[in-house]
């Protein structure tokens, strides 16, 4: 019965009050919203990051550290510190316990953008998130030896269509004045949106790679020896060697012996690493400046709620009135005190189901935007335990903070000299 009464005149009292509160609310509100959001990010991005490449088992390179063997073959950072052989390539298709393997070869870009050059394996067998495998947003893949397909990213920024003219720069930096200019490419083909770095590269044959590095055995073009397309058609283009080798398992058992026998490859020195440990391993390293903007974040909250109390505070001399009059007919001191707890209770309530719902329309209006336009995947989903744990500390952070404003109404109202001998 107390508890219904204490609520009702809480209720009223906010009413009353709804134009001031309604501002602390919306602070809070942001507050919530900015702080839901940024743990929502963190775990999808989080989610997109270790799902950059998915179903491949091994990723083979020439030795080199983990890390960067992960940054050069996945996320087109840095580069090689050396090819592997051809030879070693055809020896890994002859090893019974690797089902399929996809072979990359880098060093090229274009106009700041990588480009990969592979075969058909890679839209066959390349999978990214929960085993989602590529498709193309139009066209097919390439077929011919200068055919090229773009990502999703690449054909957005630089505004390419189908059938349109490429021109593919040596080397891999973002300003090239080093132009395969005798062998242009052709798009036949653009990916749809994955939200990884498949996005943010130029897919060719290695047919086609060889076939623009002709004549380039010094570093430039060297006149006369390079190919014209026609010229190409009618040259063996394999390749003498390749920069890294995506691979495959049936029996995931095998995978640590594979692994295992790849690192003591007699023939030349190679590295094979599993893609889910390196990315991890990766994470954790940039895992520091997620934790420290959550950490912003919450102190904005925190700030928010001290903001209440100051409000509430402010409040209590307006309502010395009302307070003798509740007084006067009965109301305890703990009567009154539990107006501002649940007072304050419910601000926090509200704010934070007016953020849920602030988020999730953010989330649906801004998710297809982001991932058109700058590539990143975020999807609406229900919240995990962390994040509901961390939606419900701000109501019982509001509960702690409201003890403040009453008890100075506790020992207020029990200073004004009303009710029983036993209140006072």
């Amino acid at each position: 019965m107390k508890f219904r009464l204490a609520l009702s005149l809480a209720t009223a009292s906010l009413w009353y009050r709804r134009k001031v509160l309604a501002l602390v609310c919306l602070t809070l509100t942001l507050s919530v919203t900015l702080l839901l959001g940024v743990q929502y990010l963190r775990t999808e991005v989080k989610q997109s990051f270790t799902s950059t490449i998915s179903d491949t088992d091994l990723i083979i390179g020439a030795r080199s550290g983990q890390l960067n063997l992960l940054l050069y073959t996945v996320f087109h950072m840095g580069d090689a510190t050396n090819n592997i052989r051809w030879s070693t390539f055809q020896a890994l298709e002859k090893d019974a316990r690797i089902d399929w393997l996809i072979p990359i070869s880098l060093g090229d870009s274009y106009k700041g953008f990588r480009v990969v050059a592979t075969d058909k394996a890679f839209k066959e067998y390349f999978r990214y998130g929960q085993g989602q495998p590529l498709k193309l947003a139009g066209g097919q893949w390439f077929d011919g030896i200068f055919d090229v397909v773009l990502g999703a990213g690449v054909a957005r920024t630089l505004n390419h269509h189908l059938n349109d003219d490429v021109i593919l720069s040596h080397g891999g930096g973002r300003t090239s004045f080093s132009n395969h200019k005798d062998t242009p490419f052709k798009v036949t083909g653009i990916l749809e949106a994955t939200g990884t770095p498949v996005d943010q590269a130029v897919y060719i044959s290695l047919q086609g790679m060889e076939a623009i590095h002709v004549g380039w055995e010094s570093g430039v073009a060297i006149p006369g020896r390079t190919l014209t397309p026609e010229r190409a058609q009618a040259r063996d283009l394999t390749p003498s060697a390749i920069t890294a080798v995506f691979a495959g398992l049936d029996r995931k058992i095998l995978t640590f012996r594979v692994q295992r026998d790849i690192n003591q490859y007699a023939e030349e020195p190679l590295s094979a690493i599993l893609p889910g440990v390196a990315l991890s391993e990766l994470w954790r390293l940039m895992s520091q400046f997620e934790r420290a903007l959550l950490g912003i974040t919450g102190f904005v909250v925190v700030t928010s709620l001290i903001g209440l109390i100051a409000v509430l505070l402010t409040l209590q001399a307006q309502r010395a009135h009302e307070i003798a009059i509740l007084r006067a007919t009965g109301a305890s001191p703990g009567l009154i005190a539990s107006l501002y707890v649940i007072e304050c209770l419910g601000l926090a309530v509200v704010a934070c189901l007016t953020a849920l719902v602030l988020s999730s329309l953010a989330i649906s209006i801004l998710g297809p935007w982001l991932l058109t336009n700058y590539g990143i995947q975020i999807q609406l989903r229900p919240l995990n335990l962390d994040e509901w744990v961390l939606l419900a500390s701000v109501p019982l952070a509001a509960l702690l903070v409201a003890f403040v404003p009453a008890l100075s109404a506790w020992q207020k109202s029990r200073s004004q000299g009303f009710g029983s001998p036993e209140e006072l």
